[in-house]
């Protein structure tokens, strides 16, 4: 195994020989053989190693174990200990989530204060195959089926080509001595199921079974790169001004150009899953519901808006959230850019800016979202108005809403919707003595 494994690891992995590696281990067999390996090769490693403290005695035990192996073998060992129970409770996790959840951010947090490169982990083509079986149960798209990656950013899985009989006939033939974890043997879990009671069957009916899963893997994963292709193209072609891209504030998708696809539904699946929604007949309806009907996900929300889809972030700014602007403050950044200056008056120039009766108002001014119920009294008009009202006139989509900040006197009286329309009552006029000139920058 070991001339194997050193052919895989330079053909696949050659930019981890000069890299400060970072193991992933908990004293099983799988990656107590990778650190073996990997110091055999004389790569720069290191061994973490969580205590979920589980297993009472046998988890101080597991620890204990791996100290004296780093010592062995004259490499830095950092061990931790989780109390992995209260943090489940308290995260209304399960118990396997929140220890991936700890074990991971402990992980990143080692490469960061410790300037790693890589975490590499241990898993071998029987989890390969294992997780393929579980995510099949569970139902999944195309990429639940392509198996574990290789290479996840930051995440190296050297040993996915190599099966646990290999794995373990390795480490009887050099003598290695590694911990058994019993609860392995249990069948509690699902992953244990598939392990002890489904695979032994599937490799009864084919004992060639994880070579032939392999293959099946190899198809898969040249497939969902066609897709992946395909989906590029697509989105380029039904985005309106823009295409999909989460560093943009939001973007449109032209209905007419999503309905002429051969499977609507499914390609609208595949540009909007990065996005976590999970309401996917929901979201094939807005294409022909009424304009306003929209779909949230965890982080997005995916709004019908005349002729086009609109997907956008959550807004970050409550409807609670107020900045203040003092007197004498000439600039504001955050969260947008605002000038200001005392000045002569002048005639009204255009949306973008606004002059101030400074005698008509009291610092520090407030800039605020829209609240229900607020009013204006629109520059140009008689009477007053209701900012929603304002909204639906001019057609704002939510997106709009959500981001449209207002001016307001102290009195939370709005002076201006900003870059949008002005309040009569506080405007500079061939009487105001000082005026206060607010440009709206961006």
């Amino acid at each position: 195994m070991q001339q194997q494994f050193t052919h895989h690891i330079r053909a696949k992995f050659p930019f981890l020989k000069d890299q400060k590696l970072l193991i992933a281990i908990s004293g099983g067999i799988d990656s107590v053989v990778l650190t073996h390996l990997l110091h055999k090769e004389g790569y720069q490693i290191a061994l973490a190693h969580c205590n979920f403290q589980l297993r009472k005695e046998e988890s101080t035990l597991d620890e204990v174990f791996i100290k004296d192996l780093g010592k062995s073998l004259n490499i830095a060992t950092y061990c931790i200990r989780f109390e992995t129970t209260k943090f489940a409770q308290k995260q209304k996790l399960s118990t396997q989530l929140a220890a991936r959840s700890l074990r991971y951010n402990w992980f990143q947090k080692l490469l960061k204060e410790e300037q790693f490169s890589y975490v590499l982990t241990a898993h071998h083509a029987d989890d390969n195959l294992e997780t393929f079986l579980i995510n099949l149960t569970r139902g999944t798209g195309l990429e639940g089926l392509t198996g574990i990656p290789a290479i996840n950013n930051t995440i190296i899985r050297p040993l996915l080509p190599f099966s646990r009989t290999t794995i373990l006939a390795y480490a009887k033939d050099k003598n290695i001595e590694w911990r058994e974890d019993k609860s392995n043997a249990s069948t509690k879990y699902i992953r244990n199921k598939i392990r002890h009671q489904v695979i032994p069957i599937l490799k009864e009916i084919n004992p060639s079974l994880l070579d032939s899963f392999a293959k099946t893997i190899t198809y898969l994963q040249d497939s969902q790169e066609i897709i992946t292709d395909k989906i590029q193209e697509v989105s380029e072609n039904v985005g309106h001004s823009e295409t999909l891209d989460l560093d943009k504030k939001n973007c449109k998708l032209d209905i007419q150009k999503i309905n002429q696809l051969s499977n609507p539904k499914a390609y609208l699946y595949q540009l909007l899953k990065p996005y976590h929604f999970t309401e996917w007949n929901d979201i094939y309806k807005l294409l022909s519901a009424q304009s306003g009907k929209h779909v949230f996900s965890k982080t997005h929300v995916l709004l019908k808006d005349r002729e086009f889809l609109i997907l956008f972030k959550k807004s970050e700014n409550s409807a609670s959230t107020e900045i203040e602007i003092q007197k004498n403050q000439i600039e504001l950044t955050n969260p947008i850019h605002l000038k200001l200056e005392e000045c002569q008056y002048q005639e009204l120039q255009d949306k973008q800016s606004i002059f101030i009766d400074t005698s008509k108002i009291q610092f520090p001014l407030k800039l605020r979202k829209w609240q229900n119920g607020d009013i204006f009294y629109p520059y140009g008009m008689e009477g007053k108005k209701k900012v929603s009202k304002f909204f639906k006139d001019e057609k704002f989509s939510l997106f709009q809403k959500q981001n449209t900040w207002l001016l307001c006197n102290n009195n939370n009286a709005i002076i201006w919707i900003v870059s949008y329309r002005k309040d009569r009552k506080f405007l500079a006029t061939k009487n105001t003595k000082t005026a206060l000139k607010i440009s709206f920058l961006g």
